[in-house]
């Protein structure tokens, strides 16, 4: 490979949830490889907000994501990341110049959840996959642990759908849950799943996320599931986590150590030079209890 030079600006990223921010994004031109799994029956559109920097709570990401319900099997995943993806995808493959791929990253927003997760996908699994920053790219296969839930004497109304509430810990999280048996399929967003009806609604107790339906909608035209972790690195929950936390504790040293003719110039919205982050705040929707 021959050597590049990467240039991003601080207002253009993820990485710092408060004030200017940056992102790297680096395509080692893998191609990615997509099989069907299953066929989508409900489709369910999230409104997420979630807080990165617990110490600046008042920057909050949002996003939209989106929950395919099929048959023994569910996929979870940013939909504001596909669109994303989609559009880079062409970039790289046209060999877009960094100014074009700065552009579409203002214009079509960026991801703080990147992970896809594929509850039941192989049979009594739960798979996780994630990329960072395009060229590590990661499948951590789980089993699939079920939430306890402590069902409580309280309901409301989600999308004009009778909901009653519940409430577990689990993955380091205490979530109260918004669940629906009108629609009597026992999934959520995320690995939120177990209650007797839809999850239309989850909000962790300190209030790092939140997961709101907007949309609930029946497939009536095929619609497959498609899952695009063949070709990623496999790998348990421990190791998996430490990938991520070497990442943020030094994102251009990462990738330099993965792509060492790669050179990474780290420049404010001026175009003045300025250090490389270290230490970026990192709230995993997944914590250790």
């Amino acid at each position: 490979m021959s050597a590049r030079i990467i240039f991003f600006n601080l207002c253009l990223a993820i990485l710092f949830a408060s004030q200017a921010k940056a992102q790297i994004i680096v395509s080692d031109g893998t191609k990615i490889q997509n099989d069907t799994i299953g066929e989508a029956q409900i489709l369910v559109q999230y409104e997420t907000r979630c807080i990165s920097n617990t110490e600046k709570p008042e920057n909050v990401t949002e996003e939209t994501m989106m929950l395919e319900v099929g048959k023994n099997l569910s996929k979870f995943y940013s939909y504001t990341k596909y669109v994303c993806d989609s559009v880079l995808a062409v970039d790289f493959a046209n060999k877009a110049s960094q100014e074009t791929i700065n552009e579409h990253l203002k214009q079509y927003g960026t991801s703080k959840l990147s992970e896809r997760t594929f509850r039941g996908y192989p049979a009594g699994k739960v798979t996780t996959l994630d990329e960072i920053a395009g060229i590590s790219r990661l499948r951590c296969e789980e089993p699939d642990e079920r939430p306890q839930w402590k069902i409580l004497a309280e309901n409301d109304s989600i999308l004009s759908y009778l909901c009653g509430k519940a409430e577990c810990r689990f993955k380091g999280r205490t979530w109260t849950a918004w669940f629906t048996t009108e629609i009597p399929v026992s999934e959520g967003p995320w690995k939120l799943c177990g209650l007797p009806g839809l999850i239309l609604k989850a909000v962790d107790s300190e209030g790092h996320y939140s997961f709101i339906a907007t949309g609930v909608e029946q497939c009536h035209t095929d619609r497959p599931i498609l899952f695009d972790g063949k070709k990623h690195e496999p790998m348990n929950r421990k190791a998996y986590n430490k990938v991520h936390e070497r990442y943020y504790a030094d994102p251009v040293g990462f990738i330099t150590g993965s792509m060492p003719n790669v050179t990474i110039k780290v420049s404010d919205e001026h175009g003045n030079a300025t250090k490389n982050p270290k230490n970026v705040p990192y709230n995993p929707l997944e914590r250790g209890e």
